[in-house]
């Protein structure tokens, strides 16, 4: 009898101890006011779409934490793209997330500032402004919150760096990786960053490039994986091609994947193409600069 309780202790023991390991933990980035938004008073909403969980209203970043069952000392903060309006929580952050884990990766799915829904103003909504074309517009709404994204991001880094041992993460294995307006945000975090805030390895995938905040390679040795379509419906195809020229002329590790087909925002989708496999030539990459063993 005594042997059976404590098998089943030690069968709840572990079942709790793999809980833990995957319970997903949101870290907000900021005590108390959050710096350059101070009044923003609005509260964050979710809503379910066919893509997954879309996130609006974003006033107090946040980081979720998502760990594997064996850390393999590699980390990678994930920005979703939504031109900055949204972001595309699942299909951008968390399915990448997941991904990640299943190499050993930990990962931290970014929730960083973006420009406020207002009810009163449908003009300036995410779905009128991309219906209508009206980039020029959005490009004008977005301009003072692209900073502040940035900021985000810089802060996010050096979060996952300042905690690297809790999280049994490499301080030098610290990667950033964003979809369209998170790809804005993965190079205006490397262009602007100092040695505490600045990622080893950046993944901008088919990013955005006019709102890119700053323009110098960093000196240190930092590999960039690009990956983008041919066919992008929002035209962003050259904006992957002039980062890797300018990773390329800076004598930068730089790998670049267009696929002719795929169209913009991709992420996890599955579409019977070549794009849908863009994560496996990530990990190859990974595994080449020794970031996950394959």
């Amino acid at each position: 009898m005594r042997n059976k309780v404590v098998s089943a202790i030690t069968v709840l023991l572990f079942i709790t101890h793999a809980i833990n390991i995957h319970a997903q933990t949101e870290i907000p980035l900021y005590n108390g006011a959050v710096p350059g938004s101070e009044n923003w008073n609005w509260e964050e909403k979710q809503i379910k779409a066919d893509i997954g969980n879309i996130v609006m209203d974003v006033s107090h970043p946040s980081l979720t934490a998502f760990i594997p069952a064996n850390p393999n000392g590699t980390a990678v903060i994930i920005a979703p793209g939504g031109a900055f309006h949204v972001l595309a929580f699942d299909l951008e952050g968390t399915e990448v997330a997941k991904r990640l884990n299943a190499l050993g990766i930990t990962a931290f799915v970014l929730k960083y500032r973006v420009v406020h829904n207002d009810p009163a103003h449908p003009e300036n909504s995410i779905g009128t402004l991309m219906s209508t074309k009206n980039f020029k517009k959005l490009d004008s709404l977005n301009a003072p919150v692209v900073p502040l994204a940035m900021q985000d991001g810089l802060t996010a880094v050096k979060y996952v760096r300042q905690h690297a041992t809790d999280y049994k993460i490499d301080p030098n294995k610290i990667g950033f990786m964003g979809f369209s307006a998170g790809g804005t945000v993965t190079m205006s975090v490397i262009y602007n960053a100092t040695d505490e805030s600045r990622p080893n390895f950046v993944a901008p995938i088919y990013a955005y490039e006019g709102a890119i905040i700053g323009s110098t390679v960093p000196s240190a040795k930092t590999p960039i994986f690009i990956c983008a379509a041919s066919d992008d419906d929002l035209g962003l195809a050259t904006h992957s091609v002039h980062i890797y020229l300018k990773w390329l002329a800076a004598n930068q590790p730089a790998e670049l994947h267009m696929y002719e087909q795929g169209k913009h925002g991709f992420g996890t989708k599955t579409q019977g193409l070549p794009v849908d496999s863009w994560m496996d030539r990530f990990t190859d990459w990974l595994a080449m600069h020794g970031l996950v063993k394959k």
